[in-house]
């Protein structure tokens, strides 16, 4: 287990849905979960405490919601760790995930645990929401889309919402260049060859925060990675 990963109980806890859709997908959820430290961060720190209602925008196999469902079951049966804020409950968790087969998997595994849905995050309705979480994945789109894709999160969270968003900074060197080689390497075992990235540096991302309505602050995400990755919490203006 990594530096990052969730503590056992927790982790065990999250990738047990996963073995419903066979072995690729529940190991990919154990090495991601145990891996990652975003999903550390966002318990350890508790960004989403008082957020009711969650969207995850390209949100995959829906670990973040399996994560959140965890959380909430291990505190509730007395099994969180002692110096962690509590984590949110009662949760309202949408999915919003491009792939079909990904939306399958993910349906499958979490049940009625988080409504997942298929479609374009730059076009699908996002409703409203307390906290939107994008991870990984505003470097797939074009740069005038991820304009455009954060002023409407803007507009679909609630007073006093919260985004999440973890992007690799360009200026990060040779961790960059990784993130970017690791990306490239995931989209061909997926069958779909070498494509454009849309990356900006962290300077960069936040000017786009600001001139779409957000205050931003920065947690690094690269503890116990080869990544230049941060996590940046937006509040909108």
């Amino acid at each position: 287990m990594s530096a990052a990963a969730l503590p056992a109980g927790l982790l065990d806890a999250a990738r047990a849905p996963y073995r419903r859709c066979g072995r690729i997908a529940y190991e990919f959820a154990r090495g991601k979960l145990a891996g990652d430290p975003a999903y550390r961060a966002i318990l350890e720190r508790g960004l989403l405490q008082g957020r009711r209602q969650v969207l995850d925008l390209g949100c995959g196999l829906g670990l973040l919601a399996a994560m959140l469902r965890a959380a909430e079951r291990c505190s509730r049966e007395g099994r969180w760790p002692v110096n962690w804020p509590t984590p949110p409950c009662g949760l309202s968790i949408r999915g919003i995930e491009l792939r079909a087969g990904t939306v399958e998997r993910a349906r499958r595994a979490l049940g009625s645990a988080a409504e997942i849905i298929q479609g374009d995050i730059r076009v699908a309705d996002l409703g409203a929401a307390d906290a939107v979480v994008i991870l990984d994945v505003l470097h797939y789109i074009e740069a005038g889309s991820q304009r455009a894709l954060l002023d409407r999160v803007h507009h679909a969270l609630r007073p006093a919402g919260l985004l999440l968003l973890r992007v690799g900074d360009a200026a990060g060197g040779l961790r960059f260049r990784i993130g970017q080689g690791w990306d490239q390497a995931v989209l061909m075992a997926r069958g779909r060859g070498p494509i454009r990235l849309h990356c900006r540096s962290l300077a960069q991302w936040r000017a786009l925060l600001c001139e779409c309505g957000f205050d931003s602050q920065v947690i690094a995400m690269n503890k116990g990675t080869p990544f230049a990755n941060v996590l940046m919490c937006a509040l909108p203006r």
